[in-house]
């Protein structure tokens, strides 16, 4: 399934900036950034399951937030993308024309 991942760290410290860091870098190793602080991650249920444990783990819901949007398995008919950025496909992480 697809799972479209995005966060807002509050960053005004030094700790804050680190969770950022920390943030990111377990989004990197689960899916694609398409946008700044957005990930399409192309997991199954229990990697699912991991990826949200983890990462709400690292952020703190007083300062920062995560959104999660289950895209599921026919993602295609529900993502559309324009502009500049290449479309890349998170099942396979091949550049879509």
């Amino acid at each position: 399934m697809l799972i479209l991942v995005s966060y807002d760290v509050n960053t005004m410290n030094a700790a804050g900036r680190r969770r950022l860091r920390r943030i990111a870098k377990q989004c990197e190793n689960w899916g694609v950034r398409v946008q700044n602080s957005v990930f399409e991650c192309s997991v199954d249920w229990s990697q699912w399951v991991a990826l949200k444990d983890r990462l709400e783990a690292i952020c703190d819901p007083e300062l920062d937030s995560l959104r999660y949007y289950n895209l599921g398995n026919n993602y295609k008919e529900k993502v559309v993308h324009y502009g500049a950025k290449p479309t890349i496909d998170p099942m396979s992480d091949t550049l879509l024309v």
